[in-house]
């Protein structure tokens, strides 16, 4: 006959409590926890799936690499690639041909005077005298370039013809009518062509001396003349005297002929007291 054994609660729990204390006294490692059986690849690709993020990452920035420069021979394996080189930060513009390569002297208003002087032997005298007619009535001005050459189309000098006088009404009546004709050619003109003499460039202060050539018209007729010329620098200004000779049959013209007058040179002084101005 077996016999019941009873374990009472009190002896239970202290039965237990020795052995967690003889299991902590001994250093035993608790024992490890059961390894779980191995999955089946179906169900690995399951879980896979499943752990994956439902998102895609950012796509992170592409970084491009700076592009080589190519060196002076070119590559190693091909040939030289030719450079153009790039234009220098200092070039100098090209030169143009503005208003400052060149100069400009404009005749002063009521600062020239042109002159005539003609030898005559009036009945009255018993010695020859000059008659000598006068205008201030004088436009124009004159160009030079920077190598000092006339700019022939930009100089030019003209007289009003019919505002000449002299020291007798007739004898201007006489002229105007007769020999200058002004009625049909009211003015003369004088286009300089070149100049010899005068220094390049040109003086700021100083006198001058030089010639200047061109064509003078008169009368309908133009005629070559080279003026003697001297004169005064004075900063921005330029005064002085030109002197030439000419005769009436260079412009067609006759020596006047009056019962009152006895003969008259065929040989006309012409002399221009200028005063000019630079400007534009």
């Amino acid at each position: 006959m077996l016999r019941r054994i009873v374990f009472h609660p009190a002896a239970t729990l202290a039965l237990a409590t020795l052995s967690v204390l003889l299991v902590a006294c001994s250093g035993a490692a608790a024992p490890p926890a059961p390894t779980a059986a191995p999955s089946s690849p179906t169900d690995t690709a399951s879980t896979a799936v499943a752990a994956a993020p439902t998102t895609a990452p950012a796509t992170p920035a592409t970084i491009t690499s700076p592009t080589p420069v190519a060196s002076p021979t070119g590559a190693a394996t091909g040939a030289p690639i030719p450079s153009t080189p790039a234009p220098s930060a200092n070039a100098s513009p090209t030169p143009s041909t503005a208003s400052g390569d060149t100069i400009r002297f404009n005749v002063v208003p009521n600062g020239t005077q042109a002159q005539f002087r003609v030898r005559e032997q009036l009945a009255s005298r018993s010695f020859p005298s000059d008659a000598v007619g006068t205008t201030r009535a004088v436009t124009g001005g004159i160009t030079l370039g920077a190598d000092g050459k006339i700019v022939q189309d930009q100089s030019k000098f003209v007289v009003d013809m019919t505002s000449l006088k002299t020291d007798s009404a007739k004898r201007d009546g006489f002229i105007q009518r007769n020999t200058l004709d002004t009625a049909e050619y009211p003015t003369a003109e004088f286009v300089p062509t070149a100049i010899t003499g005068l220094p390049s460039p040109l003086l700021t202060s100083g006198n001058v001396s030089f010639k200047m050539m061109g064509n003078l018209t008169v009368h309908g007729a133009t005629h070559p003349v080279t003026w003697d010329v001297v004169g005064q620098v004075d900063a921005n200004q330029v005064t002085g005297k030109a002197t030439t000779s000419v005769k009436f049959e260079d412009f067609g013209m006759s020596p006047p002929q009056v019962a009152v007058v006895l003969s008259v040179q065929d040989n006309v002084n012409l002399q221009m007291d200028f005063h000019l101005a630079r400007g534009a």
